[in-house]
């Protein structure tokens, strides 16, 4: 169909009660992978990049392979930067052809957070890129990032409320008990809180940390006003799982298609089984 802002796609999944999977990439095979999938799913679809796939690939070239992915899908895409660290680089994923970015001021004093986010609505808003906003620290690894247990704290509720009204943002990450990178446990999510953030904020909610997470618990946050789900580790273990499997079978193989061919399709299962568990299946005609 054609590039989206996340915002058109957020408008839906908040009024039909289902959740917009956004998904990293890394690469050509995992772009290819999140548009197959939305595709065999008629699902809308967030192709995110994250701060260290800009690092490995470069942004030009992110960009250039998620836009043309999402101008030749026959479904909705929002092409998103995922922890903006800053900006300027705002700016830069702006400029390139981003219709949606997030900025992370999640490190920063409350108000400092307000500033830098209003600063980037302002920016993004006329142009028609939507942006979303953190509050609250979610713990663990992601590429480049990491946020240890003692600096990871909860969203609270009325900063949330605050947050929100000061800056506008399209859509807020909130931290109820998820986390970045493998779980050593199963993780437990504060619905409660979750619960009393919905009731404060009308803005849709966003739950990072995703993979891994029971289903039963995607389910419930879903159903208590999560409207966009990340998804990153879990195509990350698909992808190069299938290609450990493919060169132990052959590990005289010389050719990276027959290797990367089968991780990209053990991606493409991945994320639309996501898909459907966040209730996104058949929903491209409604964006």
């Amino acid at each position: 169909m054609t590039l989206v802002n996340l915002a058109a796609i957020l408008r839906r999944s908040e009024t039909g009660g289902w959740a917009v999977g956004a998904f990293n990439c890394n690469n050509l095979e995992i772009v290819q992978a999140i548009i197959r999938a939305a595709e065999a799913e008629s699902a809308p679809v967030v192709v995110q990049a994250s701060q260290g796939a800009i690092k490995y690939a470069e942004l030009n070239f992110i960009a250039a392979l998620a836009l043309e992915a999402a101008r030749s899908a026959r479904v909705p895409v929002a092409v998103h930067l995922d922890h903006g660290t800053s900006f300027a680089q705002v700016v830069r994923c702006v400029r390139a052809g981003f219709s949606s970015v997030m900025i992370d001021g999640s490190h920063l004093p409350l108000e400092e957070n307000i500033a830098l986010t209003r600063r980037v609505v302002e920016l993004a808003r006329p142009v028609g890129v939507s942006v979303e906003a953190e509050l609250g620290r979610i713990g663990g690894t992601e590429d480049n990032i990491t946020v240890d247990e003692r600096e990871a704290f909860f969203t609270d509720p009325d900063e949330a409320a605050h947050f929100v009204e000061f800056t506008g943002v399209d859509a807020l990450a909130v931290a109820i008990g998820t986390a970045h990178g493998l779980y050593r446990g199963t993780p437990r999510l504060d619905f409660d809180r979750l619960q009393r953030i919905r009731a404060r904020v009308k803005t849709p909610l966003v739950l990072h940390g995703s993979s891994g997470v029971p289903a039963d618990a995607i389910r419930e946050a879903i159903a208590r006003g999560v409207c966009k789900v990340n998804i990153d580790t879990d195509i990350r273990q698909a992808f190069t799982g299938k290609m450990r499997e493919v060169l132990a079978q052959a590990p005289g193989e010389i050719d990276p298609r027959k290797v990367l061919g089968p991780a990209r399709e053990a991606a493409v299962e991945v994320i639309r089984e996501k898909i459907r568990l966040f209730g996104g299946s058949g929903r491209a005609p409604e964006i």
